[in-house]
């Protein structure tokens, strides 16, 4: 077992619900699947990208595992292991457990008359598999497979990476729908300080992997996280990385205090609305970019 027991009750506090037998990959139900449900407004990504919040599946094949720990990170990242020599499980075993799970955790809606009854009997089918709930989904062993199985069962999938395993993401056989890089440092400094590598030759790994975009036939996206006094600057550098990068869409989101991150930052390090939205312009004047699509709620802007 990659966690022990009581790490695994702390996480299912916060809502995680563990697959398979070996207790590294998980699913957790998304604030905007319980809002969409209730018709309280919809997660960013149906907004920009036209996925469905009902039918989201939020999951990690490998919840322990990751080469960061970002201060920005609302996950305890005082769990994460950066090596993988454990067993691991199947992955249409981790998918099966997964769905359960989701329909498992939003069985309550059934009994809530505010529900919308046409979208919580089409939650018990999601079609989209968000991979980036917690750890880097990369360093699950059969990540190939598991991308390969969500699409026979025809999702769409969303693959966020860290850009630590640019070997494996240049071997990546079957694409995602979405392939994220996260960018959240405009230069190796900054890079050590917001994402403390826990590898050597970090930000090197990033680069490649962030040359290997361009590769890729699947829409991909630059997901940058925004924390104030720490990476929000030198827009210049950040404009020559997507100019050499050269992804459909740039996400620009603001860090949001919550979560076990509230134990590294202060409030004062969430950004506003304005602070993002000036930010993400000061980008735009130094790059073949525009501003196209917004999200107040979520303090993040798209451009392409």
């Amino acid at each position: 077992m990659t966690l022990s027991e009581i790490e695994i009750k702390a996480l299912e506090k916060k809502g995680y619900r563990f697959a398979g037998d070996l207790k590294h990959a998980a699913a957790k139900v998304c604030h905007w699947t319980k809002k969409s449900l209730l018709n309280e407004g919809v997660c960013y990504k149906e907004k920009f990208y036209g996925i469905e919040s009902h039918r989201c599946l939020q999951m990690s094949p490998s919840i322990p595992f990751c080469h960061q720990k970002c201060s920005f990170c609302w996950r305890d990242i005082s769990i994460t292991k950066t090596e993988w020599n454990e067993d691991f499980d199947e992955p249409g075993r981790i998918i099966d457990d997964c769905i359960d799970l989701q329909r498992n955790l939003l069985c309550g809606f059934f009994g809530n008359t505010m529900a919308d009854k046409k979208k919580l009997k089409e939650s018990q089918d999601p079609k989209n598999a968000a991979i980036s709930l917690a750890g880097e989904p990369m360093l699950y062993p059969r990540i190939n497979d598991l991308i390969s199985e969500f699409k026979r069962r025809d999702f769409t999938t969303f693959l966020v990476t860290n850009g630590m395993t640019p070997s494996k993401l240049e071997n990546l056989e079957t694409e995602p729908t979405q392939l994220y890089i996260s960018l959240d440092a405009p230069n190796k400094e900054i890079y050590k300080d917001v994402c403390q590598p826990q590898i050597s030759g970090g930000w090197e790994r990033l680069n490649k992997s962030l040359d290997l975009l361009s590769s890729f036939d699947c829409r991909t996206v630059l997901r940058m996280t925004c924390v104030k006094d720490y990476n929000m600057i030198n827009p210049q550098e950040y404009a020559d990385i997507i100019t050499k990068t050269n992804p459909d869409f740039i996400e620009i989101k603001a860090y949001m205090y919550v979560g076990s991150s509230r134990d590294r930052l202060a409030l004062k390090n969430m950004p506003s609305n304005q602070d993002v939205f000036n930010f993400a312009e000061s980008i735009t004047e130094l790059c073949d970019y525009e501003i196209v699509n917004s999200a107040f709620e979520s303090r993040v802007i798209l451009l392409s």
